[in-house]
């Protein structure tokens, strides 16, 4: 049978979508009613034959149907068509699966990213054993998550869809027969009708507990399952590709390397919910997930290695540690009638003491939730080390008496686990702004060196003064009566970052972020303060560090002076002796969202590249290592797209083996809601590392040629002037505001953390990148994500007769150009420039047409100059998987951009009563939702 033939097709996939669309429209008869049926057909079929077909009439018929809805059916058409896109992302995510399933257990060629496949095209390209070896041995993959006000998603809404995912899987079964089938379909029918039955919309604003609950909701239902197999399939493949050795192990050998953080319930960057208060429970939340998920497997293994003593001998080093158990917890442990359980299976007693302890690590835990006085019994493991030291004893003395195969199963799995999130699950970054640390250090300065004027000190005045208190062996007190409550707070999260480390452990934090970081002085006040509070400092006979912190740029100016910045921080002798007492490592994040609203998406990308080719060649002058983090957004105009090719775009060198970047709200869902698509997103970027890092740990150089970097330069340079001179229209701002819904967004209940930066200013700086980008894409102009490339594509190819061709070679061989206009396509397919007039059309100032017609424009000429570029007579023509689903959706899509535009009109009108304006508030809540899932990103 020919490889292809096994795999699903698109029929397949459409005919299951139908089959939801049909059980969808079963609910939708009985518990909505034939005419809200009617009406959702009547637009879905209408605006499908308008995208294939204009007809004036036909329009104004529809525009007129919607108009004439009442908001209580507006809502329920809304949310039939909302319903659908949920349904549809959980068919296109099952059939994704199955298809990787099939071309695992046919012995197809792998899909690309594929452990398998890269492996193979590694030895191909002669990539020994040693060199992998000293590659992985270097690797850190450090996705992060964070909680931005753009992912609404219930996590009751969340448990249906997992639920669904799974009966759309077994659909798929080449052995199911009638009867099942049936039974299959019933079953999702029940489902389709619970969530219509479920309010998707939240009543109440998420807290930022709340949204500490909805992460760890991924880590529990996901990446507990999904990072144990990832490790799993990364050996297979190594031991396929490079061989075994003497114990049937891979040759090479895989330590654990991948370490997933949290931004949610650290980042306190604008959002000032996020107390010293909330940090605190939000690591006793993940410590207790963390401590659960471990407890209920050592369960699993005590029912499991039933081994007797009468048929293995267990190792001398795992029977001394029993012993010494039995004497030091034996009692405690073992109680009356209990005392000789398992008397002649070591492990499973060894499991039962294992059990105790944790049990008396998860009480402490539970206290401290509780805000009752604590302490640890001496039962409790004093970290996750001594845990991990256990787990080791087991599993080696299980290989000790021929138990290999045994050990490598739920045991490995464990210890994988336990390698990878330790005892605080995930690493949790703190972010703050630097202003805020800027006021904390003049108030501390007042106390301790009164005569310096901080604030009217140059900046070669405070770094001097700054290194000198840093430095300071004696001990600084600091009164809090006199600080202000900003003041106070700021000290106590320091103070609290002490506190913890002594209790859980120095892995728990990963870096202290500092946003808008305009100055070498930024960064050495975040370690005056954590100086303060004994985080770093010197004691008299060395310096010590015990606190990562990391300057972000993320204004166009800020990467452009990012070089100049560290220069003086390496160069400064307090500076880097904490960087060596710290491990010599440096890390720099970018920021993706801010740089793309304050300079366009051209200027945005090339200067990360530029930023990231001169902060790796300024650390390595000063011989410090650096990783980068990568501040992505979930949308292109905030950085994001596929992980694999992003990982491949960076320049050449910049890598080196480790990656950090951050996992925007909306992405969570999509790539972590399911455990097997969260493996095979794992499996995508750690693949992506290895083949990015191959050519730098191998020592060999990849050079693009610098008349590609001069070319790209001056392009960035025409996007960014055309951008800006968009963006300084006038009567632009007001025209984002009122042809948006982003004023509405701020109602929606989806995060703890505010739109603007300011309230009731509506100016460019104050809104956050996240609504800017949502804006935009709920009224289908998705405009940062693509504005100005066109104008710049034109300019070079107008400038230089053989300009196009040298841009075809730049797709064909740079993967950084090519990345950048794959991803502008998918934006480009997602904007809809009729349906953004009807949306300009809400603005009523003098300007607006003017400004529209300038967007049609750039969108018309972008479109052009990309397909030129790429040589295809259409957008996505090389992702054809992904054209096939923006255009599944667009006929549900456009009537809902239809519906929201009337009801923006109506609810914005001051003509109306308050009672029939606020009737307009929850359909359009729901109608920014489910354009959001139809589109499948937001911010």
């Amino acid at each position: 049978m020919n490889a292809p033939e096994n795999l699903l097709t698109d029929d397949h996939l459409r005919a299951q979508v139908k089959l939801l669309g049909t059980l969808l429209g079963q609910v939708l008869l009985q518990f909505a009613g034939e005419d809200v049926f009617e009406a959702v057909e009547t637009l879905r079929r209408g605006f499908a034959e308008l995208h294939q077909q204009e007809d004036q009439q036909r329009r104004t018929e529809l525009m007129a149907m919607i108009d004439a809805m009442p908001a209580s059916k507006v809502e329920l058409v809304v949310r039939a068509f909302s319903s659908y896109f949920k349904l549809v992302n959980v068919a296109e995510e099952s059939f994704a699966h199955r298809n990787r399933r099939r071309m695992l257990s046919h012995s197809m060629m792998l899909w690309e990213g594929s452990f398998d496949r890269t492996l193979a095209d590694l030895k191909a390209q002669g990539l020994s054993a040693n060199t992998l070896q000293s590659m992985v041995n270097r690797l850190h993959y450090a996705p992060v998550f964070t909680a931005h006000p753009t992912e609404a998603r219930r996590r009751a809404v969340m448990e249906g869809m997992r639920r669904v995912f799974l009966i759309c899987d077994q659909l798929y079964s080449p052995t199911l027969g009638a009867n099942d089938q049936h039974e299959l379909e019933a079953q999702l029918a029940a489902e389709i009708q619970v969530m219509w039955r479920t309010d998707e919309l939240r009543t109440a604003k998420l807290e930022v507990r709340d949204e500490v609950r909805n992460g760890l909701y991924y880590v529990r239902e996901s990446l507990f399952e999904a990072v144990p197999k990832a490790y799993s399939y990364f050996e297979k493949a190594l031991r396929k590709h490079y061989g075994v050795n003497a114990d049937g192990g891979a040759s090479v050998s895989v330590p654990s390397f991948i370490r997933f953080g949290s931004w949610i319930g650290g980042d306190r960057d604008g959002n000032p919910f996020v107390t010293a208060d909330v940090t605190e429970w939000t690591v006793h939340t993940q410590m207790k997930a963390a401590l659960t998920e471990y407890r209920a497997r050592v369960l699993e293994l005590r029912q499991t290695l039933t081994h007797s003593s009468g048929w293995c001998t267990p190792s001398a080093a795992f029977l001394e540690r029993l012993g010494e158990y039995e004497a030091e917890f034996g009692e405690q442990v073992f109680r009356g009638t209990a005392v000789q359980i398992y008397s002649r299976e070591p492990y499973r007693r060894m499991a039962a003491m294992m059990l105790a302890r944790l049990d008396a690590n998860l009480s402490y835990v539970h206290q401290c939730l509780a805000d009752v006085p604590s302490f640890t019994s001496h039962l409790a493991y004093e970290n996750a080390a001594a845990f991990l030291d256990d787990l080791y004893l087991v599993r080696d003395s299980l290989i000790s008496h021929g138990d290999r195969i045994v050990a490598m199963q739920d045991l490995q799995a464990l210890i994988r686990l336990v390698e990878s999130f330790g005892f605080h699950l995930l690493q949790l970054d703190i972010r703050q702004e630097s202003t805020v640390h800027t006021r904390t250090v003049v108030a501390v300065l007042q106390q301790i060196d009164p005569d310096f004027d901080y604030a009217a000190a140059p900046e070669a005045d405070r770094l001097q003064r700054l290194a000198a208190w840093i430095g300071h062996i004696d001990l600084i007190e600091i009164s809090d009566g006199t600080l202000d409550d900003e003041t106070r707070e700021a000290l106590a999260v320091f103070r609290r970052m002490a506190k913890l480390q002594a209790e859980v452990g120095d892995e728990l934090f990963g870096t202290y972020v500092i946003s808008m970081t305009h100055s070498a002085s930024h960064v050495l006040e975040v370690l005056l303060l954590a100086r303060l509070v004994g985080l770093c400092g010197h004691n008299g006979r060395d310096w010590f560090c015990r606190i990562q912190v990391a300057p972000l740029f993320e204004t166009v100016d800020d990467l452009q002076r990012s070089e100049a910045i560290l220069d003086q921080l390496l160069s400064n002798k307090v500076y880097r002796a904490l960087v060596t007492a710290n491990g010599n490592h440096q890390e720099v994040m970018l920021g993706y969202s801010d740089s793309c609203k304050d300079g366009g998406i051209l200027a945005s990308n090339w200067n990360l590249y530029q930023a990231q080719l001169s902060i790796i060649a300024l650390t390595q002058h000063y011989g410090v290592e650096c990783r980068l983090f990568h501040g992505r957004g979930g949308t292109v105009g905030r950085g994001g797209g596929p992980t694999h090719e992003a990982i491949l775009s960076q320049p050449p060198g910049t890598v080196n083996g480790e990656i950090k970047f951050t996992e925007q709200g909306e992405m969570l869902y999509y790539k972590y809601s399911n455990p097997e698509t969260a493996n095979y997103e794992i499996g995508m970027g750690v693949t992506g590392l290895l083949k990015a890092s191959a050519t730098a740990l191998a020592q060999s150089e990849v050079r693009y040629p610098q008349e590609y970097l001069d070319w790209m330069g001056n392009m960035a340079a025409a996007g960014e002037k055309s951008y800006r001179a968009l963006i300084g229209m006038p009567g632009f701002i007001d025209y984002f505001y009122e042809s948006t819904p982003v004023t509405e967004i701020g109602l929606l209940n989806m995060g703890s953390r505010p739109s603007h930066r300011k309230k009731a200013d509506r100016s460019l700086a104050s809104i956050r990148a996240i609504p800017w980008v949502f804006g935009w894409a709920q009224s289908r102009h998705t405009l940062p994500a693509w504005y100005g490339i066109g104008t710049a594509l034109k300019y070079f190819i107008e400038a230089d007769p053989a300009g196009l061709e040298h841009l075809r070679t730049m797709y064909r061989e740079w993967p950084f150009f090519r990345s950048l206009l794959s991803n502008v396509q998918m934006s480009l397919v997602k904007a809809d420039m009729e349906i953004s007039e009807e949306y300009a059309r809400l603005c009523d100032h003098p300007n607006t047409m003017a400004i529209y017609r300038t967007v049609v424009d750039e969108f018309a000429l972008t479109m052009t100059s990309v397909m030129q570029v790429a040589q295809i007579e259409t957008l996505l023509e090389d992702n054809q998987s992904l054209a096939l689903s923006l255009s599944r959706r667009r006929p549900y899509i456009d009537p809902i951009n239809h519906i929201q535009v009337r009801m923006l009109k109506r609810y914005r009108s001051e003509s109306v009563w308050d009672a029939e304006q606020e009737s307009w508030l929850t359909p359009l809540m729901r109608s920014i939702n489910a354009i959001a899932s139809g589109m499948r990103n937001t911010g």
